[in-house]
Formats: structure tokens, sequence, C-alpha cells
């Protein structure tokens, strides 16, 4: 009974590693570093073959199944929290501010953020949309100055697969 458990341990917890790195070599793809995807393609493939093999060779034990699928269920849970934490990439953000646009980029552009500004015609007329350029993990801390400035500010946020030029301050020391 001990031999059934660690097998079904081991089956779970190489289900949660491996499909967390899947969910790192995608995101690892969709920002365009191929070679970081391909390395962890390798062992999460490594990874995925030990869990399944186990399955496989123990088809008397159906609990095995139990634990290979809900190592699925779990790696994902936790890939999706690592892709949060290490925040790779940059993403475009787009503010309308109909009443506090001004104040809105002054006080972006005080934080260090590069702010373009374009005008836009919406339902109840012309007003200014912002454009700002952030790494993901400055994200934060520009939905924080956003939300500081107008809680009713309409904010769209969109990833940014490549960047070329551009301005990005360095971070203010607080």
């Amino acid at each position: 009974m001990t031999a059934v458990i660690l097998t079904g341990l081991l089956i779970f917890l190489a289900r949660i590693v491996d499909v967390s790195l899947g969910t790192l070599r995608i995101l690892f793809l969709m920002r365009g570093r191929s070679l970081n995807a391909a390395c962890v393609g390798f062992f999460e493939s490594g990874l995925y073959v030990l869990a399944l093999t186990q399955v496989m060779t123990r088809l008397d034990q159906p609990i095995n199944m139990v634990f290979f699928a809900a190592g699925f269920g779990a790696g994902n849970y936790v890939g999706s929290l690592i892709e949060e934490r290490i925040a790779v990439g940059f993403v475009n953000v787009q503010v309308i501010s109909l009443d506090c646009f001004a104040s809105m980029e002054v006080r972006l552009r005080e934080e260090g953020f590069g702010v373009t500004t374009v005008e836009g015609c919406g339902r109840d007329g012309t007003h200014q949309i912002l454009y700002v350029l952030v790494k993901r993990r400055d994200l934060s801390r520009l939905m924080r100055c956003i939300h500081e400035v107008d809680t009713k500010a309409f904010v769209s946020v969109m990833d940014a697969r490549k960047i070329i030029g551009g301005y990005f301050a360095r971070k203010k020391s607080k």
C-alpha cells in the first residue's frame, strides 16, 4: 500500500512540475524566446513521460490515473501562479479618463512612465487616450497610479510581443 501511495505522489508531483513548465514554455514562445522555450520543453517532456510511464505500467492500480489527472489540474494552477510571479515581457496599457485626463498624464509622467497621447472620439464626443507601454512587473504600480487619479478610468491591458525603440524611464526611487 505504501508503494502505491509513493508512486501516486511521484505521478502527482511530476505532473505539477511538467504542466507548470508547459505554462512557462508557452509564455516564452509568446514572448519570442524560443531558445528558453526549447530548454523548458526538454524537461517538461521528460517529466511527462516519467509520469505517464508510471501510470501505464501499473494499469492494475487505477488510482494512478486519478493522481495523473489531479497533477494536471494542480499544475495548471501552479503554472498560472508562477507566470504571474515572473511577469516576463511588456504590456500596452490604454487609459481613457474623461474627467482627469490632464492630471492623469502629468502623474504618470512624474512616476516615470512613458506616455503617448492621442485624440479619440467616443459615444460622448472627443477625448484623450493615453498609451503606456510597461514591463509586466510594473503593471500593478501603474494601475495603482491610475486608480489614485481616476477610479472611473477605462483601462485596457494588452500583451506586447515585440518592442523596438521607445522611451523607458528608470524606476523612480521612493
